[in-house]
């Protein structure tokens, strides 16, 4: 059975040159194969006529909560673990149900790729994982099991945790070192007894967790609002040299030199909500773009369910309207996100060799007025009715 599709005569927003241009798109086995004019059309392929269409790439969330998150309900979901402060040890898909109908909306939307893990209710929350919107097992779903270790910083840990453990911004802090000071212990330790197992220490799952962290094969995920919560976030991962990820950054726009200058890649949002506490007080969709300018990798939330995933091109619409680029806000859904969470060789972008997730759509997807005719993930289509 031939599984070729070519789409032809699409205008293409490739999401790395930032002219769109009239083209074909050969799509094999699930992948992109080829871009180009006048492509030839393989035997048997089926033929999508994208004649005064637009082509994207498949949308990028980089931080969410989507699968969960519940649906239609008050129960509390599965995204935070009220237990525990310190929970590095969990996994977003132990958690994530593929059942989930915000799945097939995002999908429908044009979301096809989101990183989906813990809230921010713990100091450590566990790992997120990047998946994509479709499909009936999480297994499968997977695009990388783990891209990064979930941190918060400000006001949820402190009202989630305050007759625990945690009730002031240092305390986060303090217990945050601890842990990542344990792990520096714990990881010497089993490097010093090599192969003696009598010497090796005993067996800490949250430790092991951290590990990874230390090693630099995922970043911390920092949960931060405030400008002073971004700043003790990169005090700490430069006191342990381990990579980090900024989450939410709604003062960014108010340091934005600073951040750019420290290079860290993040994600703005969600902006289009009420301010619902004092962390949030400076929030506005101005922010990407101010960053974005200043010379930022940026990356547009939705941070679903807070605003649904399925606004995720909308969102970017209205940081333009408050003055980011265009192409700026294409990349913030699309290849930055991607990159921000370590798996831009397999999407973000129309590119050879990467997955065939993609929209068609009518007008531009960041207008209210576009209509979405065709999404692939995979190479497969989505059923948008």
């Amino acid at each position: 059975m031939n599984d070729s599709i070519i789409i032809r005569n699409g205008t293409v927003h490739d999401a790395i040159n930032p002219k769109a241009t009239v083209k074909d798109i050969l799509i094999s086995h699930g992948k992109i194969a080829r871009l180009g004019k006048k492509l030839r059309v393989p035997a048997g392929a089926s033929v999508i006529d994208a004649g005064g269409l637009q082509v994207w790439p498949g949308l990028v969330e980089a931080h969410c909560h989507i699968g969960l998150s519940p649906f239609g309900t008050r129960d509390l979901g599965d995204y935070n673990e009220y237990n525990d402060a310190v929970a590095p040890h969990l996994e977003a898909i132990d958690g994530i149900d593929p059942q989930n109908p915000h799945f097939l909306l995002a999908a429908q939307a044009g979301v096809t790729c989101v990183a989906t893990g813990p809230g921010s209710a713990n100091v450590l929350g566990g790992t997120f994982a990047a998946i994509k919107t479709v499909g009936l097992r999480i297994d499968n779903m997977v695009v990388r099991r783990r891209i990064g270790m979930k941190c918060a910083f400000g006001e949820n840990p402190k009202f989630s945790h305050r007759d625990k453990s945690v009730s002031t911004r240092m305390a986060t802090a303090a217990k945050l070192r601890e842990c990542l000071a344990k792990a520096q212990d714990y990881l010497a330790r089993k490097h010093a007894a090599g192969k003696d197992a009598s010497k090796k220490p005993a067996y800490d799952m949250k430790l092991e967790a951290l590990i990874p962290v230390l090693q630099g094969e995922i970043p911390l995920k920092a949960h931060a609002h405030r400008a002073d919560d971004i700043f003790t976030a990169i005090r700490i991962a430069k006191e342990f040299n381990v990579k980090l990820t900024l989450e939410h950054c709604t003062d960014g726009h108010l340091i934005a030199d600073e951040l750019a200058r420290e290079g860290y890649p993040l994600a703005v949002g969600p902006s289009w909500m009420s301010v619902s506490k004092p962390e949030l007080r400076n929030k506005t969709f101005a922010t990407p773009g101010i960053l974005a300018k200043a010379g930022c990798q940026v990356s547009i939330i939705t941070d679903s369910t807070v605003v649904p995933q399925e606004t995720l091109a909308m969102m970017a619409g209205l940081a333009i309207k408050a003055g980011m680029e265009p192409f700026a806000a294409l990349q913030s859904i699309t290849i930055n996100p991607a990159r921000h969470i370590g798996v831009e060789d397999r999407v973000g972008s129309l590119e050879v060799g990467k997955d065939a997730d993609l929209i068609i759509s009518k007008e531009s997807i960041f207008s209210l007025d576009s209509k979405i005719v065709t999404v692939l993930i995979n190479g497969q289509p989505v059923p948008l009715a």
